[in-house]
């Protein structure tokens, strides 16, 4: 962008300075057509792009951002040029566009929905797979397990495209709803839940289990966002109270982690890390070769007592981003196991809010390496045991289908899937069909992203 800008200011001086001789043909060409605030947005977002882009070589010369509605629309549409080696189809599915003061709600962890997630156990089964606390659905004590039975008075009998299109609309994109819940002892309620604004609480649980001869520590953390020092003291207390139990092994639960702030994702690791790779290597960020000079290099940083030789970690297609990273930087370093029902999500890259009018862009324009420097997992990691997630159960039940096959894997040294299985089915909170605002996969975040912006802006 500092060379468009500078062209352009040569230019105006060259036609600023330029005097017509006397004599000359005096017929003065028509003036360009005045350009739009929503096409200079739009070419402005083009033109960070052209800079910050992980793949804007690849960005054909005659690519028009006109032809959008708005910059998400302009995001949108690099997403095609981001070819890979070794990978057949573009990688980027999560540049986008959005405005800022929606941005400014997700990324404090303020919601504005019923704050509960969904999915079929079975073809005629669906169930809530999480309940935020402090939303519509928490303060009507909805909780994980309930089986949802009729949606606005229609019966939800099997999972075909019409039932699922009406479940995601009245879920996701309603102001009310009324839903007939089934509990686990079989008794049904009826109630009224409405989208409002509330404060998302990641951090859902934790605990420890004694079994088989092991203290086991338990967190289930459903994204990297919200505040950042609220979140810090959260890791500290659970990890202290870890460190108190003499837990021996340790269950990390990112099923539903759509990523957040690396800054939280690091000051998870550090938690978790053994001493021994206390200041090696934890990951490196890297930008194109425009921006080089960002590049940086983290280093664990060892916080609490809690020594673990290895973790399981329990995943499946909506972890992704940061919950990713925190599994790919932790391997070099101890034993992690991966337990789900599907592969995670695969984004190892990361982006920033670049502020464009009332808008921010999101080109993806960084990526994540581990100290053995892998970090190409565009395709997801697969689970090491493949798991159905129970929903069946609440959280925390040792019952819990994922949760049992991870204990039973601390306990015996096998993987093998422990509990009542469920049909694997593709979750209905499929962010690539929700709005921004809808969806957990989020943003990276870096020390030096405004240091970044302005480099690009200036």
């Amino acid at each position: 962008m500092k060379r468009i800008l500078t062209l352009s200011l040569l230019l105006g001086l060259f036609v600023s300075s330029c005097k017509k001789d006397k004599g000359t043909d005096d017929t003065t060409p028509p003036p360009p057509p005045p350009v739009s605030a929503a096409d200079k947005v739009k070419d402005t977002s083009l033109m960070i792009a052209r800079e910050a882009y992980l793949w804007y070589k690849q960005i054909p010369a005659n690519f028009n951002p006109r032809q959008f509605a708005d910059p998400d629309g302009v995001m949108t549409g690099i997403r095609p040029y981001s070819k890979e080696p070794g990978f057949t189809n573009p990688v980027d599915r999560w540049s986008f566009g959005i405005l800022q003061s929606e941005w400014d709600d997700i990324s404090s962890g303020i919601s504005g929905d019923f704050g509960i997630g969904i999915f079929f156990r079975t073809e005629n089964d669906l169930r809530v797979t999480y309940v935020e606390p402090a939303s519509s659905a928490g303060k009507a004590g909805i909780q994980r397990a309930w089986r949802i039975m009729k949606i606005n008075g229609r019966n939800i009998t099997v999972a075909d495209q019409p039932t699922i299109d009406f479940v995601v609309n009245a879920i996701y994109y309603s102001t009310s709803a009324d839903i007939n819940f089934q509990k686990p002892d079989g008794s049904t309620v009826d109630l009224t839940i409405a989208a409002t604004s509330y404060q998302e609480q990641p951090l859902v649980l934790d605990t420890v289990y004694n079994t088989g001869g092991k203290k086991i520590g338990y967190m289930v953390l459903n994204s990297f966002l919200g505040d950042q020092t609220t979140m810090k003291n959260r890791f500290q207390q659970t990890f202290s109270e870890f460190a108190a139990a003499g837990i021996t092994d340790l269950v990390v639960d990112v099923r539903y982690n759509g990523g957040g702030y690396v800054a939280l994702q690091e000051e998870l690791a550090n938690y978790i890390v053994p001493n021994a790779s206390n200041g090696k290597v934890m990951y490196k960020q890297v930008y194109n070769d425009i921006l080089q000079e960002f590049n940086r290099t983290v280093t664990f940083s060892k916080k609490g007592t809690v020594n673990v030789p290895k973790m399981v970690m329990l995943i499946s297609r909506n972890t992704a981003s940061a919950s990713e990273a925190l599994i790919n930087l932790m391997k070099p370093h101890m034993e992690v196991k991966t337990v789900g029902p599907n592969t995670t999500n695969g984004k190892p890259v990361g982006y920033f809010p670049i502020p464009v009018g009332n808008w921010y862009v999101f080109p993806v324009s960084s990526r994540l390496v581990n100290s053995a420097n892998e970090g190409s997992y565009f395709n997801g990691f697969t689970p090491d045991k493949i798991v159905a997630d129970g929903l069946d159960k609440p959280w925390g039940d040792l019952q819990e289908s994922m949760l049992a096959a991870a204990v039973n894997y601390i306990v015996t040294g096998t993987l093998r899937a422990a509990g009542g299985e469920s049909m694997n089915m593709e979750d209905l909170r499929n962010y690539e069909k929700l709005p921004m605002n809808k969806r957990k996969v989020l943003v990276d975040d870096s020390r030096t992203y405004s240091e970044i912006r302005k480099a690009i802006l200036n």
